[in-house]
Parts: structure tokens; sequence; C-alpha cells
């Protein structure tokens, strides 16, 4: 399959991102995913309502998965994406935006958190 530039890029960004930079894609990813699934909400374009809502999902299946449960805070992530999860559901079943926007709202919180957290970590050493 032929890629586009900005495929590669991507692809690149992704291959060479810390682990902080790439849960911030995750997060991106997914906020961008309930945005076009309200949108479809809201126009009545289900199907793709239905198309990006489940995209989202799955980016919060991939920062599920990502989680180190080494860490106690995981236990509270892992409790807080299960409901976000559970939230996309409803909001894709009842195809209500106000559901979908709650998700939202607090997918950019976690990621202004994680953030806030890029800029004090210390990077890895090579």
């Amino acid at each position: 399959m032929i890629q586009s530039p900005y495929q590669k890029y991507q692809q690149l960004s992704a291959q060479t991102a810390t682990p902080i930079q790439l849960v911030l894609m995750l997060y991106d990813g997914a906020i961008r995913f309930t945005k076009q699934g309200i949108s479809g909400i809201e126009t009545k374009q289900y199907e793709h309502a239905n198309e990006y809502l489940c995209k989202a999902e799955s980016v919060i299946h991939e920062l599920t998965a990502a989680l180190d449960f080494n860490y106690p805070i995981s236990k509270d992530l892992a409790r807080i994406y299960e409901y976000l999860l559970y939230q996309l559901i409803q909001a894709n079943i009842k195809k209500e935006a106000r559901i979908a926007t709650e998700v939202l709202g607090l997918l950019q919180e976690l990621r202004d958190a994680w953030k806030q957290i890029s800029k004090t970590a210390v990077p890895a050493s090579p």
C-alpha cells in the first residue's frame, strides 16, 4: 500500500516517540474520534457517528493495554477508562451527543494532565 507523506510522517513520529509522547498521541486520537462521533450524532449521520465512536473506543482499549500495574495509579486509570468505554457505548447506542461530550471533556482533562507530566518527566537515557 502506498502511503502519503503525511502517513509516513505519522508512522515515523510514532516509532521515534517517547512513551509519554505515545500516550499523548493516543489521547489526541481518542479526542479527535470522539469529536467526529459527536458531530455524526448531531448531524444524524449515525453510520459516521458509530464509526468514529468505535475508533475512540479502540484507542481507549490501547490506553488500557498500555497500563503498567506496578504503579498504583494504573488501577485508577483502568477504572476511568472502563467508565469512558461504557459511556461511549451508551452514547453510540442511544445516539446522545451529551454522553459523548462528557467523555470528550474527561479525555481532554486526562490529556492535559499527561501534558503536564511530560513537562516534568526526566528523559530516559539512551
